[in-house]
């Protein structure tokens, strides 16, 4: 028998497995057990094809081959490497000393040749929590694989590379630096947004806070313009923040050889007839979706009420948790969704209520129907809603911009730092993260802003969520000004976003 390290995915988390392989004298035959997928079960032909291609003899027996934990099911070819490996130690033509605390991952061509596997980060660090001290990975993996902290990265080209290595050969080589990937895209320069003030601050409120907004306006009054510039606005991501994004791509099989690392925050604008798995996450096997995929990032839901509704009721819990749970009846996946959420509506079917450019052709059952498309309760976990009207064409024409994008990111910077000092202790990153049980302590609102705030639960119909959305926003308003209390002024302009739209 012999016993070889390897990984296999579990939506974008890693789980190392335990490859056994035993050969009897019995009639040949190949099996693989432990719950395999398809591409785990046709490994056996890959493997024969690879060893012969290298020289190998591959055991004219009975070969069993075990994958533990049996009852989580593997899927992915990166185990074809440990299996192959495996079958040769049972065999004593590879030491089972050189075996010891080391990980084996890596899809096999027929000639031997070592492709890259999906989600190198992610397996490298199931094997390093597993106890390995050093993983071998195909050289296309190395980059990524290389981000993992805490274990030794080596990579391989072939088969051939891998077994003269551990029968005390050659030694590997260490992967080379991941490479800076494509020159980035110039961001959008918020400059180029003309007019539309309300909406620039309320932009500039939502970077600084990582709070939730909805534009509202006719078509061509720049909701997609303004979203499109967030980005922009962000703070580039810290190395946790690269090494999170990093690990849902890789394990969405979004990531090559010119990018193997996630280094600018996402920005994700799935189209409205994205289904509810595309859009939260599942499959068979369960994957990520585009709310995982915006993790660290921006998603961007352009016609909002275009959406299927399951898809958006699905969003309510997410924005709470800023985690999608895909469960199953054999397994159950955590993906992680911590994004900031975009998005942008007109205000009827037709798109020209409250347009002065045309008149609405919409009667009060369709201006019903539509309204009804966004739930209240997701209504509610939206910060900000801002109205974004038509433009006159005097103010376009008049070449006057506001603050670029520069100007802004300086400001949403110091307001992010110091939401980060005084929320680290509590494992948040923004405003909008602000624990409940600790909302009172670290909003620190005036007697005078807090009766404010009463008042328009009275008098406006706020719900307990949304009064503690607008004491969230309010701080951000705070933050920015650089005041450490809350007051009066940045709850009325809080309640000014929550009731606009």
């Amino acid at each position: 028998m012999s016993r070889v390290l390897g990984a296999s995915l579990v939506g974008v988390d890693g789980v190392a497995v335990e490859v056994e392989v035993r050969i009897s004298s019995q009639l040949p035959r190949v099996d693989i057990v432990g719950l395999p997928e398809a591409a785990v079960r046709e490994s056996a032909s890959r493997v024969r094809a690879a060893l012969a291609a290298h020289g190998e003899r591959f055991p004219d027996r009975r070969i069993t081959v075990n994958l533990a934990p049996a009852a989580m099911r593997k899927s992915g070819a990166g185990l074809d490497l440990p299996i192959a490996v495996g079958i040769l130690a049972a065999e004593a033509q590879v030491p089972a000393q050189a075996l010891r605390r080391v990980g084996l991952l890596g899809e096999l061509a027929l000639d031997g040749r070592l492709r890259p596997v999906h989600g190198a980060l992610a397996l490298t660090l199931a094997l390093r929590n597993a106890g390995c001290r050093r993983v071998v990975v195909p050289t296309a993996s190395g980059p990524e694989a290389s981000l993992a902290p805490g274990v030794e990265v080596t990579v391989a080209s072939d088969l051939g590379a891998v077994l003269r290595h551990l029968r005390g050969g050659e030694p590997l080589a260490t992967p080379p630096p991941p490479p800076e990937g494509s020159a980035a895209a110039t961001p959008l320069d918020l400059a180029d947004v003309r007019g539309q003030e309300s909406a620039r601050r309320a932009l500039e409120v939502a970077a600084a806070g990582g709070h939730a907004v909805l534009f509202q306006g006719p078509p061509g009054s720049g909701k997609t313009m303004l979203a499109r510039r967030l980005p922009g606005l962000l703070p580039p991501p810290d190395a946790e923040e690269i090494l999170e994004a990093t690990r849902v791509h890789g394990a969405a099989g979004l990531l090559d050889e010119r990018n193997p690392v996630v280094r600018q925050r996402p920005f994700r604008a799935p189209h409205h007839s994205a289904s509810p798995a595309g859009l939260l996450g599942g499959g068979n096997p369960p994957g990520p979706g585009e709310v995982s995929l915006a993790h660290t990032g921006v998603l961007f839901l352009d016609e909002l009420p275009e959406f299927e509704r399951r898809s958006l009721e699905g969003l309510r819990q997410v924005l709470e948790d800023r985690l999608v749970v895909v469960a199953r009846a054999r397994n159950r996946c955590a993906f992680p969704a911590r994004f900031q959420l975009l998005a942008a509506a007109n205000p009827c079917p037709c798109g020209w209520r409250l347009s002065q450019a045309r008149d609405c052709r919409c009667d009060d059952r369709a201006l019903a129907r539509y309204a009804a498309r966004l739930s209240g309760p997701l209504a509610d976990r939206i910060d900000l809603q801002v109205e974004v009207p038509a433009v006159p064409w005097k103010e376009l024409d008049a070449g006057q911009a506001g603050a670029s994008s520069s100007q802004v990111r300086e400001r949403v910077g110091a307001a992010r730092a110091l939401q980060a000092l005084r929320l680290a202790r509590f494992g948040a990153r923004t405003n909008a993260e602000i624990p409940d049980s600790v909302l009172d302590e670290q909003v620190a609102a005036t007697p005078d802003a807090r009766a404010l705030v009463g008042r328009a639960v009275d008098g406006l119909g706020l719900s307990a969520r949304g009064a503690r959305r607008v004491l969230r926003v309010a701080r951000t308003v705070a933050d920015l000004a650089g005041e450490e209390r809350v007051g009066p002024n940045a709850v009325a302009e809080a309640l000014a976003y929550r009731n606009e739209g």
